[in-house]
């Protein structure tokens, strides 16, 4: 027994040195690569300038490797490159440029070679390398400049973790209104939550302005997905149901409806959920049908008829879908269409319905219905739209104009009416064979803007869209009356308290020089006509410009200052002091 285990302590003992210089080789290999590793990072341009150079260096002496080697190759490859751009900064200053367009000139270089070179998965290994969040990203995110180089970022790379993770720190420090366009705010729930509701507290707050300006990027971040299109509408129908602000809110929903199907997203079966149609499942196959076809179909017509002309008809939000409604505009107003006289008293029926019946509702108990005004309303649209389809040129409908001005007091009226002259004025040949100087169509767009607010806007996008047309068939003179014609009916809609959003149009006329500079004159002559202190510093602000300039309003001025551009510059002084 002691034989045997002499021997294999021999074997053992015998062994062992073996065993040793295995891993003292293994280990002398793996410091040989931590050494070269190393030194090849050392040998980059610059590198002593990374936030990495401290834990690399004390990676590369525990591997034995020579301090003097890191000198040597840390001062053979440094560049200065950030120390260069420092001091041709200097210089510049020095030389009279200001700071900040310095400091410009080099973030916007500086963003345009991040953008160029950046590679998602280096930046993903920012966090798996440090373990912990960067002290200089939270340190970025405090900037404008930097967090638009993040949400451009993000746009271009949505899987990118450390992007991801950035958009949420930005989220965090509450900077979430600045990122309503950002796609990758679309996969965190909580970072979507927020800018949500940033974004609906601004529409309630600003109203039509912030709805006009920041609309298509909302409806851009609630349309990214199904999901995050659900999650929204449910959030606002919810909100709809309040009594403050609860109609601003609806008016929201509706537009991203609108923008969505627009965009050829197929909503329908949300949109007809959240409107309580599930308890009526002949109205919601009916309006299913005509909504995923964006078509109507006369048997869904007859079936939507019967119901809503019962005595306990379906809920009127079924029937105020703005596609829906859109598509009752179309059929009835629209030039050439043809719509069967057997069902065209069901269609304007419907429309009417849903303009203008008011339905209350009460607790625990079935909802009031108003429908004082449907009558009135559906002669009205019936006559509006016979005499619309009957009477083609100016000369057959001046018989009928006023009874057509008094249909137009209807808001449903008066919006078909603009849509049957928008499709009428805009043919190529229209104002070719027009020999009136105010068309009898365009009177009726300012009888529009005189009776309803609401479609002020409307009616300037028309004059607008009318302004820009090139009208090369016409003569030079001809083509500029017409165009003052069109000022004119952008001043009285100006008069009717469309203010800001022509002076706004005219003002970007003006910069971008593409209209001619009589034209200008002309409407800031008619305007100092109008207008009569005091005034705002919004509406001062957007004029002066054109009123200082001296190629407008230079041969208006008199030697005694009496003249309407003196006038105007000295009651607004103290506006602008």
């Amino acid at each position: 027994m002691a034989d045997y285990e002499e021997e294999n302590m021999s074997d053992e003992y015998q062994g062992s040195p073996d065993g040793e210089v295995d891993m003292e080789d293994e280990d002398e290999e793996e410091r040989q690569i931590n050494q070269a590793q190393c030194q090849q990072l050392f040998a980059s341009t610059d590198y002593i300038m990374e936030p990495t150079i401290f834990s690399t260096l004390k990676r590369y002496l525990q591997a034995g490797g020579s301090p003097e080697k890191v000198v040597e190759l840390l001062s053979d490859n440094y560049v200065a490159v950030a120390q260069t751009i420092n001091l041709l900064a200097e210089w510049l200053i020095q030389s009279g440029v200001k700071i900040e367009e310095v400091q410009d000139l080099v973030e916007t270089h500086l963003k345009s070679m991040i953008i160029k070179h950046f590679d998602p998965k280096k930046a993903d290994s920012i966090f798996t390398d440090e373990g912990e969040t960067p002290g200089w990203l939270a340190e970025m995110i405090e900037f404008p400049t930097w967090r638009e180089l993040f949400y451009r970022l993000a746009e271009d790379y949505p899987d990118c973790l450390m992007l991801n993770f950035t958009i949420k720190l930005i989220s965090d420090a509450g900077y979430q209104g600045e990122i309503t366009s950002v796609s990758t705010a679309c996969h965190q729930i909580e970072v979507f939550s927020r800018v949500l509701r940033t974004s609906i507290s601004m529409f309630l707050q600003y109203g039509e302005e912030a709805l006009e300006k920041h609309l298509p990027e909302f409806t851009k971040m609630v349309c990214h997905g199904e999901h995050t299109y659900l999650y929204s509408q449910v959030l606002m129908h919810v909100l709809a149901q309040e009594s403050k602000g609860g109609s601003n809110i609806r008016r929201l929903c509706q537009e991203v409806q609108q923008c969505a199907s627009d965009k050829g997203l197929d909503v329908t079966p949300i949109t007809l959920a959240l409107s309580g149609a599930s308890a009526y499942p002949r109205a919601c196959q009916a309006l299913s049908s005509m909504l995923s076809r964006k078509a109507l179909n006369p048997a869904d017509m007859t079936q939507l008829f019967k119901m809503y002309s019962e005595p306990d008809p379906p809920p009127v939000d079924l029937i105020r879908v703005p596609v829906f409604l859109d598509l009752l505009m179309e059929t009835l107003f629209r030039p050439g269409s043809h719509v069967n006289p057997e069902h065209k008293h069901k269609y304007i029926y419907l429309l009417s319905y849903a303009s203008c019946v008011i339905e209350v509702s009460r607790k625990g108990g079935r909802k009031s219905i108003n429908k004082e005004e449907l009558k009135p309303t559906a002669q009205a649209l019936e006559k509006t739209q016979s005499l619309c389809q009957l009477h083609r040129g100016a000369s057959d409908l001046i018989a009928d104009v006023h009874t057509l001005f008094g249909c137009l007091k209807f808001p449903v009226c008066a919006m078909g009416v603009l849509r049957w002259v928008d499709y009428t004025v805009s043919e190529s040949s229209y104002f070719k064979l027009n020999t009136d100087h105010t068309p009898l169509h365009l009177v009726l767009v300012d009888e529009i803007v005189t009776n309803h607010p609401l479609l002020h806007q409307k009616a300037l996008e028309l004059l607008v869209r009318l302004f820009q047309a090139g009208y090369e068939e016409l003569d030079v003179l001809v083509r500029l009356e017409l165009k003052k014609m069109l000022l004119d009916r952008m001043v009285h809609l100006f008069s009717r308290g469309c203010v800001i959003p022509v002076l706004t149009y005219i003002q970007r006329c003006c910069q971008q020089q593409d209209t001619d500079i009589s034209l200008i004159r002309y409407f800031v002559t008619e305007v100092l006509d109008v207008i009569a202190p005091p005034y705002t510093s919004e509406f001062v602000h957007l004029l002066l410009p054109l009123i200082e300039n001296q190629d407008i309003t230079g041969i208006l001025r008199s030697e005694d200052d009496s003249d309407p551009v003196s006038q105007f510059l000295a009651n607004c002084s103290a506006v602008t002091s």
